[in-house]
């Protein structure tokens, strides 16, 4: 299977640029306001590069993101002239508005996606407490595409760097390796994310673990999620 014949869409694991610039602001602890924006926008561009490599679905938006940012970054570093006293609008809020604009729109629907829908609970059985824990009572946190993207980057970078691999020559296999998961996953229920690689995992290895994760993620196979105190990434199996 060639990498160029394998995608995973990213709009069915609901993270575009928005989110990502969402995350490094988040990430970084600063004010929506006053964006550092050469800091946050050569870690995007670093995100982006990861996108890219992988072949996943939607890098024309994060691209286009990308060079709205190196905008903004170039105006911010151009000289002022004119009028002293006349006020320049801050080239951040280009990007502040929008931004701003975005984040109430997914709190509104994120408030509407808590309601309960007509007839869904209908004839359902509750889940137990600690159900989706795995029978640990320590706090889960749910995660998405780019604390994922963090988890596996720290991988890499143990196996030797980012370099993209030829999945057809490989001898992994992104359809094998959800074979794979999926056994484990029926079988223990849920694993840590240090349970997903051998000791030394290669890049090959570490890349389509990635894909294979990110498509039962988009199937709803599985559900990831990080304990709160421990900080450790789980994959608990989705029994449908």
């Amino acid at each position: 299977m060639s990498s160029e014949a394998y995608r995973v869409q990213l709009s069915d694991i609901f993270e575009g640029p928005m989110d990502l610039l969402v995350y490094l602001i988040k990430k970084n602890e600063v004010d929506i306001h006053d964006i550092p924006i050469a800091r946050i926008t050569q870690q995007y561009l670093a995100y982006v590069e990861w996108i890219r490599l992988m072949n996943l679905d939607s890098v024309g938006d994060f691209l286009l993101m990308a060079s709205t940012l190196a905008q903004i970054k170039s105006r911010t570093l151009l000289p002022v002239h004119g009028n002293e006293d006349e006020e320049l609008e801050d080239p951040r809020l280009e990007i502040a508005r929008p931004l701003l604009e975005y984040l109430e729109i997914k709190s509104v629907a994120d408030q509407l996606a808590e309601r309960p829908l007509l007839g869904e609970a209908t004839f359902a059985r509750p889940a137990e407490k600690g159900q989706f824990a795995g029978g640990q009572e320590e706090e889960l946190i749910k995660i998405g595409l780019f604390e994922l993207i963090d988890a596996f980057q720290k991988v890499l970078k143990a196996s030797g760097g980012l370099h993209k691999v030829d999945l057809q020559t490989d001898k992994f296999s992104v359809k094998e390796k959800i074979s794979e998961l999926t056994d484990l996953l029926e079988e223990k229920g849920s694993l840590s994310f240090a349970e997903l690689f051998s000791p030394n995992p290669s890049r090959a290895e570490v890349i389509v673990t990635f894909l294979a994760i990110l498509e039962m993620v988009k199937l709803t196979l599985l559900r990831v999620a990080q304990h709160a105190q421990s900080g450790i990434i789980r994959l608990f199996f989705v029994d449908a």
